[in-house]
């Protein structure tokens, strides 16, 4: 079963993942890793705030219609 997608937990991957790459914590295996995984994050992260947008801007439609 899937989870949920969380776009603060998501977010706060990204931060743990930044801030490993930034104190040179992951050996070069591991950032390639890394940078692909927040990638694949930040895309989630954008499909989101694209969907929520769209949610939002549906109901503005309605109630000024």
């Amino acid at each position: 079963m899937a989870t949920k997608f969380s776009y603060e937990k998501t977010i706060e991957e990204i931060e743990s993942i930044v801030d490993d790459i930034e104190n040179n914590r992951l050996n070069i295996d591991q950032l390639a890793d890394a940078v692909v995984r927040v990638s694949d994050l930040l895309k989630k992260c954008k499909q989101k705030l694209s969907d929520t947008k769209a949610v939002i801007d549906e109901m503005n439609d309605g109630v000024k219609g």
